[in-house]
């Protein structure tokens, strides 16, 4: 059940599906800012266009699980 603060919000679960071992420190620390701290952790985040910006940075490291 939706509570009344998030009544029609977008939301959007990501996944880190691969390690930021060897990446850029800047790719590291977006998916920091995802939330993401493990290999295999999800975050479900507000669909905004800062979160889908992040996400777009580092695509390759992460799966986009469900938008709803």
């Amino acid at each position: 059940m939706a509570t009344k603060a998030n009544a029609g919000r977008k939301t959007i679960t990501i996944r880190l599906k691969r390690s930021t071992l060897g990446q850029k420190p800047k790719a590291r620390a977006t998916v920091g800012g995802l939330g993401l701290k493990k290999l295999g952790t999800s975050r479900t985040l507000e669909n905004t266009p800062a979160v889908r910006g992040m996400i777009k940075k580092v695509l390759h490291l992460v799966d986009v699980v469900s938008e709803t």
